[in-house]
């Protein structure tokens, strides 16, 4: 069989006027999570990411531990959904605010909750169904090129990730709402594939923040 690793970018600069780009933390997450990597003995085939800052500089940072030489091809089908864009019409515009995190996080989910039941209807740039449907086209994309053996890794989203885990388990509006409140930056999910489809072995591990780094652990 072959291995999908999803990981998701470090932490970016919640509450900054550019939030796109990845903090020091960030930077240093996104490299414990390419040793961790490394130590599992992942070296890979290809890569991918989107075309968000944050993902693009977490791929450079993380494949130069495990996977020198190897650049991640850029795919805008696995950048995040527009948290912005969806707060904006389905959220009362709230913005982020680094001083109460967790007032902004509620809010985004119940606008996230709001895109989702607007469905086709919905006004935002990307509906829900869009977002799904280019997600899963990214993914079913990259699965069928897995062959035997062969080990991706992709540096994308929470969003995104938790979206691809629903539609493993049951459905993707699940695995958004669920999963997604709980993945933590620079976290790894491992899929594997083979002539019965795909699978899911593991969701937003993170051990690698344990012991000395766990002053690394975030969620925003």
């Amino acid at each position: 069989m072959g291995a999908i690793y999803l990981v998701r970018h470090g932490q970016a600069s919640f509450g900054a006027a550019d939030y796109d780009v990845l903090s020091e933390t960030g930077h240093r997450q996104a490299r414990l999570a390419g040793r961790e990597l490394a130590r599992r003995g992942v070296r890979p085939t290809e890569a991918r990411c989107g075309t968000l800052s944050r993902q693009r500089a977490t791929a450079v940072t993380a494949l130069a531990e495990c996977g020198p030489g190897v650049v991640a091809k850029e795919d805008p089908r696995w950048n995040e959904y527009d948290h912005v864009d969806i707060a904006a019409h389905h959220g009362g515009g709230v913005a982020q605010d680094s001083a109460d995190p967790r007032a902004y996080q509620d809010a985004l989910e119940a606008a996230l909750r709001a895109w989702i039941d607007a469905g086709d209807r919905g006004p935002a740039a990307e509906t829900w169904p869009a977002f799904v449907a280019r997600v899963r086209d990214a993914f079913e994309e990259l699965a069928a090129s897995v062959g035997k053996g062969a080990q991706a890794v992709v540096f994308t989203s929470g969003g995104v990730i938790s979206t691809i885990c629903g539609l493993l388990l049951g459905t993707p509006e699940t695995g958004l709402l669920t999963l997604n409140r709980v993945a933590v930056n620079a976290g790894i999910t491992k899929l594997v594939t083979g002539r019965s489809g795909t699978t899911l072995l593991s969701f937003n591990e993170h051990g690698h923040f344990d012991g000395e780094a766990a002053d690394l652990l975030s969620y925003r």
